[in-house]
């Protein structure tokens, strides 16, 4: 399992967290809130844009369109990290 850093633009803490974990558990475990509902990528309440870095999707596709992926968009509840991230509230 490889780590990577987690920053939320607009704040200072980093957060670690793993490959195996979405961007969302590794947020709560270091008690940072950010605001989710369904936590399986259909409802959108966690929506950010990522500013930084590369996520993957367990599943094939996740509630973004084409183009919300390509401006850089991403769901926490169910993306977990490649590389380092910074993301910012959508």
């Amino acid at each position: 399992m490889t780590s990577f850093r987690i920053r939320i633009d607009g704040q200072t803490a980093d957060i670690e967290a793993d490959s195996e974990s979405s961007l969302f558990s590794a947020m709560t475990r270091a008690g940072m809130a950010w605001p989710v509902s369904c936590r399986n990528g259909t409802c959108r309440t966690c929506l950010a844009r990522l500013l930084q870095g590369q996520v993957r999707y367990e599943m094939a596709w996740p509630g973004l369109s084409a183009e919300e992926k390509a401006e850089g968009y991403c769901l926490p509840c169910v993306a977990r990290p490649v590389t380092d991230v910074v993301i910012t509230k959508a």
